[in-house]
């Protein structure tokens, strides 16, 4: 069954600015809600709101410039206007900031459901619904209790009308799940904060090489924090590292090795910065990405210019030999590894730590010598991930 979503955004905080406005992770509380619903299958959005101040109307017009279905509306009857008979809402409150997974959960119900939370001194803030529970700021509910509420609204506050509309017939109560996350509901922009950090923590994600875990953090933390603010698309990112990479290998091919190996060390932290600005904004970057695809190979290209330069302007053939096989390697350790996991996976070979490994051969100038030893670290990775492969392989024959 198809699913839409209706946030509210009419509430204002202390400062008399809309709660929507409220600043999180370099957005808006209303963008990180719509992302959101969006990521959990929603289409339309509707926003209802009273006004539009122009800070509100910026939000709305980036929101729809990324193609998100996002439209707007000033009161109840409007707002059931936009949605299709029989269709299921996902109903969002003023000032809350949900959990993407709770929403995503929520969008498997086939019926009115409303969430709850324990009425507690940790969720005073949000709508009391009984004895025991409060409203959680999440639900869904149907297109036809929307209008009918919107029918006989008047001045009341459509939010909590169309809660108690779905209780009185006969909505499902849930309360919270453990493990689904915990909702916020924000009156100010000190409310955020905390979730903010959390956020940042939460888009570190996985480290599958020692470069990314143990040289590039401070860096990367950095980073991000910094272009959380800005406008800055992470695909951009990564195409900066693609044309740093190819860089690299017009300065190995024309003699300039620590040039080359200078641009590739720029490019190590680019790819892990993009990643997270795409988690915080809910967005994750598509795995085809051609720009993430040819990184791999720009990198190869890097390679085997600085083992033509070695061969033709110093020792011989024997470099271009070991560069082309350390290339190869490599690309066959990454076809053989895929996704899998296993233990001490992060020392195998990668892109960082391959670039991360070459600066102490660069402080010294021996690069045939890099070579080499790339080379044979390309050959362990390769033979250690095989044995991985078979290994687990052979447990899942014998089950």
């Amino acid at each position: 069954m198809a699913l839409a979503a209706l946030i509210a955004a009419y509430l204002e905080d202390d400062s008399g600015s809309l709660r929507a406005l409220l600043p999180i992770a370099g957005r808006t509380l209303l963008e990180y809600q719509v992302r959101c619903a969006s990521a959990a299958g929603a289409a339309p959005i509707v926003v209802l709101v009273d006004r539009i101040p122009i800070a509100l109307n910026q939000v709305l017009e980036r929101l729809q410039q990324e193609g998100l279905p996002v439209v707007t509306v000033g009161d109840g009857i409007e707002a059931a206007s936009r949605f299709e008979a029989g269709e299921m809402i996902l109903l969002v409150a003023d000032g809350l900031a949900p959990p993407p997974e709770l929403l995503a959960s929520l969008a498997e119900e086939q019926e009115p459901v409303i969430v709850t939370v324990p009425d507690d001194e940790a969720h005073q803030r949000f709508e009391r619904i009984d004895a025991v529970s409060r409203w959680s700021g999440v639900a869904i509910v149907d297109s036809q209790t929307l209008g009918a509420t919107a029918a006989m609204l008047g001045e009341w506050d459509l939010q909590s009308t169309l809660l108690r509309r779905a209780l009185q017939g006969g909505a499902r109560i849930s309360p919270l799940a453990p493990g689904a996350g915990e909702p916020l509901l924000a009156e100010t922009d000190r409310d955020l904060a905390d979730l903010e950090r959390h956020l940042l923590v939460a888009s570190r994600g996985s480290r599958r090489d020692w470069a990314s875990r143990y040289i590039l953090p401070l860096v990367e933390e950095f980073a991000t924090e910094k272009l959380i603010e800005t406008r800055v698309r992470p695909e951009a990112l990564v195409q900066a590292a693609l044309l740093l990479s190819i860089g690299a290998a017009v300065a190995f091919g024309g003699g300039w090795p620590r040039t080359g190996l200078a641009l590739l060390v720029l490019t190590t932290p680019l790819g892990l910065i993009a990643r997270r600005l795409a988690a915080l904004r809910l967005r994750p970057m598509s795995a085809r990405s051609l720009s993430r695809r040819l990184l791999w190979p720009a990198a190869g290209l890097a390679l085997l210019a600085l083992g033509w330069w070695q061969a033709e302007h110093a020792t011989g053939w024997g470099a271009l030999f070991a560069a082309g096989t350390a290339a190869a390697l490599s690309e066959a350790a990454r076809i053989e590894r895929g996704k899998l996991d296993f233990p001490g996976e992060i020392w195998l070979m990668s892109r960082r730590n391959a670039i991360i490994a070459a600066v102490p051969f660069a402080i010294f100038g021996a690069w045939t010598f890099f070579l080499i030893a790339l080379a044979i670290y390309a050959g362990v990775s390769f033979f250690v991930v095989q044995h991985a492969n078979h290994r687990i392989l052979s447990e899942l024959t014998t089950r």
